[in-house]
């Protein structure tokens, strides 16, 4: 079924297509009833209006948002350095260097709104499962690709961070440093590089005839959180002699539940995290992680959007491979 368009407003609310364009545009005067009605009638068959290709019409914004549902204490991470805020910075440059300007966006509740800024697009990293940042901008017909696949949502362009071959690429080392029995902590948020890395450390863990241990936390917690729950973990697993934390607020919290325990790392318990930050790089000891291309993924996902703004419709790209950087924590 296609979707309804301001056509179909304009027939069943007997008004013309101008009077509904002016409605949502306020750039003319409209009865406030005929207004209300055309927004309850728009309501009712699903129509949203194409905020972009309004603005095609009257002239581009030159804006485009970078969003996420992370807690910002996760994913600003130390000196306001982390994930979500490196891969702001090579965004910006990627922005920049195609005469665009970068809005960061701030996680939204359910339900809420931000409309101080309608972009021309916007780039989402590592949407859950019901985002609501994502539904926020398909709510105002604004283009969406995302950095990391969407979870039930195969027809959003993303760049697909190859979450499972990371995972593989982690377990593989820590095994060739001697661990024999490795758990995962990934975030109770369903995400793709969760999903991923879950399924792909349970194929792990099932091929050597273990059950595998997992344990999901609420990001919201970060890394007071984190190591109270691995304190437990470790204590109900003794056997565990390696753990895969693809979040870094959570490992950094996992190298204090092991030094709670007198559990020396690595010799007793080797860690690993996904993203090569500050936290990852200030640790003690330093832990092994890996270098995601975070400069190559923005411009990619810049490019991405761009090509959906312009033609809309895009292909998914694949990321760089990333690099594992062996650190004391697992050496």
């Amino acid at each position: 079924m296609s979707k309804p368009t301001i056509s179909d407003v304009a027939r069943v609310a007997g008004v013309s297509k101008t009077t509904v364009s002016h409605a949502y545009s306020n750039r003319r005067h409209v009865d406030p009833e005929t207004r209300k009605r055309i927004f309850a009638i728009a309501e009712e068959i699903g129509y949203r209006p194409n905020r972009a290709a309004q603005h095609l019409r009257s002239g581009r914004t030159g804006i485009i948002a970078l969003a996420s549902s992370m807690p910002f204490a996760v994913a600003a991470g130390p000196s306001r350095l982390g994930f979500l805020m490196e891969i702001a910075a090579s965004a910006a440059v990627a922005s920049l260097t195609r005469n665009l300007a970068l809005c960061l966006v701030p996680p939204l509740a359910e339900g809420a709104r931000f409309d101080a800024v309608v972009p021309d697009g916007a780039i989402l990293v590592e949407p859950r499962e019901g985002d609501p940042m994502l539904a926020h901008f398909l709510s105002q017909g604004v283009p969406v690709v995302s950095i990391g696949r969407a979870p039930g949502r195969p027809d959003l362009p993303c760049v697909d961070l190859q979450s499972a071959a990371v995972t593989r690429c982690v377990l593989d080392h820590l095994e060739s440093q001697g661990a024999r029995k490795i758990g995962l902590v990934t975030g109770v948020q369903r995400r793709c590089s969760y999903l991923e890395s879950e399924a792909e450390h349970a194929a792990f863990c099932a091929a050597r005839g273990q059950v595998p241990v997992q344990m999901q936390l609420d990001e919201a917690g970060g890394e007071d959180l984190a190591e109270p729950a691995i304190v437990r973990l470790l204590q109900r697993e003794p056997g565990l002699d390696a753990l895969f934390v693809p979040v870094d607020a959570f490992a950094t919290g996992a190298v204090r539940a092991a030094a709670a325990l007198g559990r020396r790392v690595p010799q007793d318990l080797r860690l690993a995290t996904r993203y090569n930050g500050l936290r990852a790089r200030l640790a003690d000891p330093p832990l092994t992680a890996l270098d995601l291309h975070l400069e190559i993924l923005a411009d990619l996902a810049v490019g991405l959007l761009l090509t959906r703004m312009d033609s809309g419709a895009a292909d998914s790209v694949t990321a760089p491979t990333a690099a594992l950087i062996a650190r004391p924590s697992s050496v």
